[in-house]
């Protein structure tokens, strides 16, 4: 079996960020559909207001779903929940359980306040759960959460401009951190900035999943201009096939 890769289609970047990026609901599914035919098995999506940030209010949630779907019926959907995109923890998980269109599962920052609850209001509601974990003390803290089994997907995530070396070397402790017993749940390791690249090789090299997209990266392996998503995922089909 290849490479499981998920494509993150915009991050919290504002749409200054590159002439690409993909905000109104519409463009965001165009984006999918050409990730998904480059190569994409999943989608990470940020939902955006008028102005280009992120949001959980459940009218955008809804019709950005409502649109990816349409546009690549059956690809599994993941959105954020970051703590930026709500006024607080309390108001977080108000507009999740308003939430009446649903994605399939939901990133939840672990170090962030109300992390366990919000998880908790995800798994009520029917929406599966991936802890992102930046640090070695969020990987203890979620060890620690009585319904970890339940989580679909870890996220071990490197967050920080780094240089090759150094980033490898995160990700090393990071993975270290975490330990060989995931109690079978899948790992996704991935990088962001400079990290993005040297971070996906390891992922390939280590057998777990890995994503790219506009969120992470937005350049090529070769540091050259990424011009969208569609791009990006074929640039990382064609590293682990030892043709990039």
């Amino acid at each position: 079996m290849g490479l499981f890769l998920k494509a993150c289609l915009n991050g919290p970047r504002l749409p200054s960020e590159h002439p690409a990026l993909p905000v109104t609901p519409a463009a965001i599914a165009a984006d999918a559909a050409a990730a998904v035919a480059a190569g994409a098995d999943a989608l990470h999506i940020h939902p955006k207001d008028a102005a280009g940030r992120d949001t959980l209010e459940p009218d955008v949630v809804a019709a950005v779903l409502e649109a990816v779907r349409a546009a690549v019926p059956g690809v599994p959907v993941g959105l954020t929940t970051g703590a930026w995109a709500a006024l607080g923890p309390g108001e977080r998980v108000d507009l999740v359980r308003r939430w009446a269109v649903r994605p399939d599962f939901a990133s939840v920052n672990w170090h962030e306040a109300g992390s366990p609850e919000l998880a908790e209001t995800l798994l009520g509601i029917g929406v599966g759960v991936e802890p992102g974990l930046w640090q070695p003390e969020a990987v203890a803290a979620w060890r620690s959460w009585p319904h970890r089994r339940r989580c679909v997907r870890i996220l071990l995530e490197i967050t920080e401009d780094l240089p090759p070396d150094d980033a490898v070397a995160a990700a090393g402790v990071l993975m270290a951190s975490l330990g060989p017993d995931t109690d079978g749940i899948p790992v996704l390791l991935h990088g962001e900035g400079t990290s993005a690249w040297p971070v996906f090789e390891v992922a390939a090299r280590e057998g777990l999943q890995a994503r790219i997209g506009l969120e992470d990266a937005l350049v090529l392996p070769d540091g050259s201009p990424a011009r969208g998503n569609a791009g990006l995922v074929t640039a990382a089909r064609a590293l682990t096939a030892g043709t990039g």
